[in-house]
């Protein structure tokens, strides 16, 4: 995405915040269409070189041009700060991110399908057991070995932790490996994997792609609410 191509952006949003209906819009409550105050070529400077790595052009655009963080998908994107001299994101997720390791290339191939197969084939059924206690025993150490599989560290290195979209799901920006620049969808609170999020024809979506897309459904849910009303 080209720098400028942002114009326009953070004047939409800020009439979004008053607009009759904005309440609607999953997720208002969480980020109000409100922004952060964009960052200073120097502060993304001074981030980057505490991350030791460069983000992808469009959100260093975005973070430069719109805000540090706020209104955006689900209940807005996680703000970056900096907190006694580091920088950092803050949100419902945001401290799953490593950010010791973004510069190491993010795991493309999640765990051995013939693994996860058999660990989902052997969930504990409660009408196995005979006893609450022991169906709660049996789940309490399936969900240690799920746990230990799909929420591994590892999954994540080379990914910022973006935004939370309720329930646990959340969406990660890869910023290092084969990935770099796209999002990646987190359903693993349901038993899902991590996978890449995708566009109305299967495109991989980048932050721009999937920020504009989300201000759009936005914008159009305001508007045919004043229609109506």
């Amino acid at each position: 995405m080209s720098t400028g191509s942002w114009a326009g952006v953070r004047e939409q949003i800020q009439e979004l915040a008053t607009a009759p209906g904005a309440d609607t819009v999953f997720g208002f409550h969480g980020h109000k269409f409100l922004l952060e105050d964009p960052l200073t070529a120097g502060e993304l400077d001074e981030l980057e070189g505490q991350l030791g790595v460069r983000l992808p052009e469009d959100y260093r655009e975005f973070l430069t041009q719109i805000g540090a963080g706020g209104a955006g998908p689900g209940y807005g994107v996680f703000p970056v700060r900096r907190v006694d001299g580091r920088w950092r994101w803050e949100g419902d997720g945001a401290d799953l991110s490593d950010l010791a390791r973004l510069s190491e290339p993010f795991p493309v191939q999640g765990p051995d399908p013939i693994e996860l197969d058999a660990l989902q084939d052997e969930c504990p059924q409660e009408e196995d057991f005979e006893e609450d206690e022991d169906f709660g025993r049996a789940m309490g150490e399936w969900d240690a070995k799920w746990e230990a599989l799909m929420w591994n560290p590892e999954r994540t290195v080379g990914a910022i932790a973006l935004c939370h979209l309720g329930c646990a799901y959340r969406q990660w920006l890869v910023v290092s490996g084969p990935e770099r620049g796209r999002i990646w969808s987190d359903e693993r609170a349901d038993e899902r994997d991590l996978e890449p999020l995708l566009g109305s024809g299967q495109e991989p979506m980048t932050f721009a792609h999937s920020y504009r897309r989300w201000l759009a459904e936005a914008s159009r849910a305001v508007d045919l609410l004043s229609k109506v009303n």
